[in-house]
């Protein structure tokens, strides 16, 4: 009898353990100074949904992103 109640109350303890918890201390606001800008939504180029796989055959990436942006 006395194991049963030691292996429930070990069961049982840990949930007594649990309070509240400790909120994090709270951030000061941030000011206008230090928000990030929102990212401004592009608008489609006049390319967009052509076939743009020319741009593939450029020498360097920095060409072929070049190439590829028109067409976003």
């Amino acid at each position: 009898m006395k194991t049963l109640m030691f292996i429930a109350f070990a069961i049982a303890l840990p949930a007594f353990g649990q309070g509240k918890p400790v909120a994090a201390p709270e951030k000061p606001a941030a000011t206008q100074e230090t928000a990030k800008p929102k990212p401004v939504a592009r608008k489609h180029g006049p390319k967009r949904g052509e076939d743009a796989r020319h741009c593939l055959e450029k020498t360097s990436n920095t060409e072929v992103i070049k190439c590829a942006e028109e067409y976003l």
